[in-house]
C-alpha cells in the first residue's frame, strides 16, 4: 500500500494525429518545423506526398507525364537532330568563299548556301552525279561514276541478300520441322561461331581471297553472303517454330518430298520473317564500307558508294558540303524501304518468340 501511494501518477500524453485530413495545419505547424512544412508545401505542389501534404493523384500523374515526355523529346532530339543535320549540310556552300560553321557547331541551317552563291540549291547534289565520282578525277578508279556506285551497291545487297536469305531458310526448315541425329548439336555449334569476333578471322579471309582472285572484281562481298547467316538462320527458325508440324506431316503423308514441302508450303507461310530479314539483310549489305574498304582494292571500279565516299572526302577535304550530299543519297533508300516495311520487320522479330 505505501509502494502504491509514493508511485506518481503519470497522465497520457496527448498524441496529435498526423493523418491527413485528420490534424488541422496549426498542429501539424506546432509538430514540424516551417521548413519542413514548407519543403512538404513544394513537394505537394510538385506531385509528390509527404507526411505533412498530401498530393492529388491528378496533379503526380500529371508531373510525371511532363517529365515523361521532357525525356522522351530529349531522346528524339539527340536520334533525329543528326539526320536533320545533314539534310542542311547537303545545302551548304563550302567552297572557296564558302564556310564551314555547319562542321564545327549544332545549327539549325548553314549561314552559307549554294543558292547565295549563284550555284543552285542543288549544286551539291549535281556535282555528284556530273563530275565527283567521275573516273579519273578525284582519286576515283577508272571507270567510275555515281551509277557505277549505286549498281555495285545493289548488286552485294541483292544477290548475297536474296540467295543468302532463301539458304538460310532452308536451313532453318531443317533445323525447326525435320527430325535428325545430332539436329540440336549442329545448331549449338553454328551459335557457338558467332562467338567468333569478325577482325580476328578477317586477316586470314583477306589472304583466302586474294588468293582466289575475288577482291578485284568484287566476288569476295557477293560468294560468302550466298550460303546464309546462321543470326539469319536462328530468327526464321524460331518463326517455323510457331506453325504445326502437322502441315509437313500432312504433305509427307500425300508423297511430297522435304524440297516440295519447303518452296510449295514453309516459304509462303514463313515469308513475313523471311521479307523481314531479307530488308535487315539488305541495309546491312548497302552500308557495307568496311567489307569494301578491306576486301576491294581503291583501285577496282568494284568498291561500293560508302567506299567511293570515303576516297571522295579524302580528296576534298576543304568542301565537305557535297560528302554530306552523298551521305543523304545513301541513308534514303535505306529510309525509305524502312518506313515502307516497318511493321513486317517489327511483327516479324515479336513472332519469333513464340513456341510450339
Amino acid at each position: 500500500m505505501e509502494e502504491m501511494e509514493n508511485m506518481q501518477v503519470v497522465e497520457p500524453v496527448e498524441e496529435v494525429d498526423l493523418t491527413p485530413g485528420s490534424a488541422s495545419k496549426e498542429q501539424i505547424i506546432k509538430h514540424y518545423s516551417p521548413f519542413r512544412y514548407g519543403v512538404g508545401a513544394v513537394l505537394a505542389f510538385f506531385g509528390f506526398s509527404s507526411k505533412t501534404h498530401r498530393a492529388s493523384k491528378k496533379r503526380a500523374k500529371l508531373v510525371m507525364d511532363i517529365a515523361t515526355y521532357v525525356i522522351l523529346l530529349f531522346g528524339t532530339f539527340i536520334m533525329v537532330y543528326p539526320f536533320w543535320w545533314m539534310i542542311a549540310g547537303s545545302f551548304a556552300f563550302t567552297g572557296q568563299s564558302g564556310t564551314t560553321d555547319m562542321f564545327n557547331e549544332l545549327v539549325w541551317w548553314p549561314s552559307s548556301m549554294t543558292t547565295q552563291n549563284g550555284v543552285g540549291l542543288f549544286y551539291n547534289y549535281q556535282w555528284l552525279f556530273t563530275s565527283g565520282f567521275k573516273g579519273g578525277s578525284n582519286g576515283m578508279p577508272k571507270g567510275y561514276s555515281y551509277w557505277r556506285a549505286i549498281l555495285n551497291n545493289l548488286i552485294y545487297s541483292i544477290v548475297p541478300v536474296v540467295v543468302g536469305v532463301i539458304t538460310s531458310a532452308s536451313a532453318a526448315f531443317s533445323f525447326a520441322k525435320i527430325q535428325w541425329i545430332g539436329r540440336n548439336q549442329v545448331f549449338f555449334f553454328l551459335l557457338a561461331a558467332i562467338m567468333v569476333p569478325g577482325p580476328s578471322i578477317m586477316v586470314t579471309q583477306y589472304v583466302m581471297y586474294d588468293q582466289m582472285n575475288w577482291r578485284t572484281n568484287g566476288l569476295a562481298l557477293i560468294i560468302p553472303g550466298l550460303f546464309g547467316s546462321i543470326m539469319t538462320a536462328f530468327f526464321i527458325r524460331q518463326f517455323l517454330f510457331g506453325l504445326p508440324t502437322s502441315i509437313v506431316e500432312a504433305a509427307k503423308i500425300d508423297g511430297a518430298g522435304y524440297f516440295r514441302i519447303f518452296c510449295g508450303f514453309i516459304l509462303p507461310l514463313a515469308m513475313p520473317a523471311i521479307m523481314a530479314q531479307g530488308l535487315l539483310s539488305f541495309m546491312g549489305c548497302w552500308n557495307n564500307y568496311m567489307g569494301s574498304f578491306i576486301m576491294v582494292p581503291q583501285s577496282s571500279p568494284w568498291i561500293n558508294l560508302p567506299h567511293a565516299m570515303y576516297v571522295l572526302a579524302n580528296v576534298n577535304t576543304e568542301n565537305q558540303a557535297p560528302i554530306i550530299a552523298a551521305s543523304v543519297l545513301c541513308v534514303l533508300p535505306v529510309l525509305i524501304l524502312f518506313a515502307a516495311f516497318q511493321k513486317l520487320i517489327i511483327g516479324s522479330l515479336m513472332l519469333t518468340g513464340s513456341k510450339e
